[in-house]
């Protein structure tokens, strides 16, 4: 079963969620609708602008793990790499 990594925000350079789901439009609109668990809800965190995929769950979770622990400005840096203008994802994928 392959896994994402992704990250949420509330607007550029703004709050930071970072997580590990195998369904991630699902789990994307979840966190659009209010049903994404109390820190996503509760700091309004309805942008995805970071994503990776893995092959398998268990690397998808180790690598989760890890960006976790890292510096806010490494996982900042990430973004910008992978989304310099802090695009939301899911609205150009699945629009």
């Amino acid at each position: 079963m392959s896994g994402w990594v992704y990250m949420m925000t509330n607007r550029p350079f703004g709050t930071l969620y970072v997580g590990v789901i195998n369904d991630i439009a699902r789990r994307v609109y979840e966190h659009r609708s209010g049903q994404g668990g109390g820190f996503t809800a509760r700091y309004h965190l309805t942008r995805l602008v970071y994503a990776e995929q893995h092959d398998d769950i268990r690397s998808a979770i180790n690598r989760e793990t890890r960006l976790k622990r890292w510096p806010r400005m490494w996982k900042l840096n990430l973004i910008e790499a992978q989304n310099p203008r802090w695009e939301d994802l899911f609205e150009r994928w699945y629009n």
